[in-house]
């Protein structure tokens, strides 16, 4: 199983060149099957840019995540806190192996009545 999540641009850019090696989430999916995300650079892009698989997904106090994860996250400690202002708990997806598409595509083309996911939606399809 796949899923796919809307990330921002400057973030896609962290994420292919390695800058950032954790994405930050207040949820995360509960199928244990998913084993790649698909990467939807938000506007102005709005295409599937490439995809990483998972190392692993962890959850935690977010105290102890911003300690855990924070030197390789991309972002730092106050946008860290503002995004999770109101979640005791945060979830990070250990970003494995990266690849960025040559010709990003565009969701609506492929996915029938395609809507950028607010946080995230599960693709059982290959792209």
């Amino acid at each position: 199983m796949n899923v796919i999540l809307s990330i921002r641009p400057n973030f896609c850019k962290m994420i292919f060149s390695g800058q950032k090696k954790y994405e930050y989430r207040k949820r995360v999916f509960t199928r244990s099957d998913v084993d790649k995300v698909y990467i939807y650079a938000t506007k102005p892009i709005c295409r599937i840019v490439g995809y990483f698989t998972i190392d692993e997904v962890i959850e935690d106090k977010k105290s102890y995540m911003w300690e855990k994860t924070h030197k390789d996250g991309g972002i730092n400690k106050e946008y860290f806190y503002a995004y999770f202002k109101n979640c005791d708990m945060a979830h990070a997806i250990k970003i494995g192996e990266v690849v960025k598409l040559d010709n990003p595509i565009d969701p609506k083309e492929v996915i029938k009545d395609f809507h950028a996911p607010q946080n995230f939606m599960y693709a059982d399809f290959d792209l």
